[in-house]
């Protein structure tokens, strides 16, 4: 991997976990019982991966020697 997808990586996996937060904010689980949103580090770790992968798609593949 370059460092160029590196970057790109870690700026998904930081868009992500504030998208993760804020939908914890504003959506949220108001019964408890929700897997994923019910706790707001759940929810940002969540997002933080999610966008961390979403992200690493658009990286440029090194060609193959």
């Amino acid at each position: 991997m370059t460092s160029k997808n590196i970057i790109l990586t870690i700026v998904g996996v930081v868009i992500g976990a504030i998208a993760g937060y804020l939908y914890y904010i504003e959506i949220g689980c108001v019964s408890g019982t929700c897997a994923i949103t019910s706790k707001p580090l759940n929810s940002t770790l969540y997002g933080g991966v999610m966008g961390g992968l979403l992200f690493n798609t658009f990286s440029e593949k090194s060609p193959k020697k």
